[in-house]
């Protein structure tokens, strides 16, 4: 701006020097003695005849200097664009050099988070394993105690455990004992859960929850009770079923195929059952069948009214809507609707056309537990998935239409059980606790009866 005003000044002083008609004023070019060239030009003054001290050489040197100033500033301002140059190019290098700090420091952050979990699952299994080892040796001590008393010693405590479950085991002998074990034959209540059996990890983040199982009632001669299924969950299009041939194969981690469902999967509810795998589509009620021999959809059906994709899913989330479950009477729906305000819902299904053949409704809420599994036509539900040390809390008889509470304790060894699925052919609970595939062995019996 400033050179355009200097521009202007001497486009100025040349037109007063051109529009003097008279020829009075004059107009010149000439060196000084630096060598620069000088313009000058001459008015005579109307007032004055002659000028006192050479003022005329002064006034050129005045107008000189203004110059030499305006050169100056506008030096000052071209210096000045380039130094806000320099200064935004160097803002944007520190932005990009805290941009990746930052990216570091949360690759860090992720890093310990991880190391904390797994310090604590350590810390958490090291507990359980001192306390069954102080466990087992007070129980041994106190056999050995009993052994070595005199049977004359009447200062034994007769309210000791130990005595009371001794004197039962001498004293009655309830005549179910005297018949084939039911525990291995039949059905009966659930009267104890053991401890859990880990298999296998999973590889990635996709694994976090998903489904295992295996056919109790499998058909055909191709896949067998000993093959094992897995879903791993966690992704937007879940759809990849992979089989292994046994449960040494599985533990290995070396599938013999992974077939490709119709449909994808929503959540960890599906189930397995006589060469087929039962699922809920995702984002709607409908269930699927698919044939595992045929590798083809058999079956289509919509749940009626049931709620999905979090209306109604268990306390740990997971869009858990809809639950299928298989027992020794079939093939079972756990789920709820708006009719029943949440409460969980229980539905025989036709395992071959998916349709409802009767329903029951419980007083207790799907969202108040964790999971729920079926077994000798009894819901039971799972009070927590964190607590390392919880209990299946709540029993439901289909055969007679009651419910009532129970308790039974039950173990979440990796703190985020997402999927427990009763296998009546083992006697088993297959479940997946934060990325780790576990087994239970169940003891069913009637109630009251020692389930040792």
């Amino acid at each position: 701006m400033c050179l355009l005003l200097l521009l202007s000044c001497f486009s100025l002083v040349a037109a007063s020097a051109q529009v003097q008609p008279d020829g009075r004023a004059s107009f010149r070019r000439s060196n000084d003695p630096s060598g620069r060239c000088l313009y000058t030009f001459t008015v005579p003054s109307p007032e004055e005849s002659s000028c006192s001290g050479g003022g005329g050489r002064s006034e050129v040197d005045a107008v000189l200097a203004r110059v030499t100033l305006l050169e100056a500033l506008v030096s000052r301002l071209l210096a000045g664009a380039d130094t806000r140059g320099d200064v935004k190019e160097g803002l944007q290098e520190t932005h990009s050099q805290v941009t990746a700090e930052r990216n570091q420091l949360q690759q860090d952050k992720e890093r310990l988070t991880r190391q904390i979990m797994e310090m604590q699952m350590r810390v958490a299994e090291l507990s359980q394993e001192a306390q069954r080892a102080c466990q087992d040796r007070a129980t041994s001590g106190a056999r050995q105690e009993s052994r070595d008393r005199p049977a004359s010693d009447t200062s034994y405590d007769v309210s000791n455990d130990s005595y009371q479950e001794m004197k039962a085991e001498v004293t009655e002998v309830p005549a179910s004992q005297l018949l084939p074990d039911s525990n291995k034959t039949g059905c009966g209540e659930l009267l104890s859960v053991g401890d859990p059996v880990t298999h296998r990890k999973a590889e990635a983040i996709s694994g976090k929850y998903g489904v295992w199982l295996q056919d109790p009632d499998p058909q055909g001669s191709y896949y067998t009770n000993k093959s094992v299924w897995r879903i791993d969950a966690v992704g937007k299009e879940v759809r990849q079923l992979s089989v292994y041939e046994d449960m040494d194969q599985f533990a290995q981690g070396f599938p013999m195929k992974v077939l490709l469902l119709p449909d994808p999967v929503e959540s960890t509810g599906a189930t397995m059952y006589r060469g087929s795998l039962y699922y809920q589509r995702k984002r709607s009620r409908t269930l699927i069948r698919y044939d595992l021999a045929s590798e083809s959809l058999a079956a289509r059906r919509e749940l009626p009214h049931a709620g999905f994709h979090g209306q109604h899913p268990y306390s740990w989330g997971g869009y858990t809507d809809i639950d299928l479950a298989v027992d020794e009477q079939g093939l079972w729906a756990i789920y709820s609707t708006s009719k029943a305000k949440g409460a969980i819902v229980i539905s025989k299904l036709d395992p071959e056309n998916l349709e409802v053949k009767k329903s029951w409704e419980t007083r207790i809420r799907k969202n108040s537990v964790a999971n729920a599994f079926m077994v000798c036509g009894r819901l039971y539900t799972l009070a927590s998935y964190a607590a390392a040390n919880t209990t299946i809390n709540y029993m439901f008889d289909t055969a007679t239409g009651v419910g009532r509470p129970v308790h039974i304790p039950f173990k979440n060894k990796y703190r985020y059980n997402s999927m427990v699925d009763y296998n009546h052919d083992q006697k088993k609970l297959f479940a997946w606790d934060n990325f780790h595939m576990v087994t239970y062995d169940v003891s069913l019996g009637r109630p009251g009866q020692d389930s040792r």
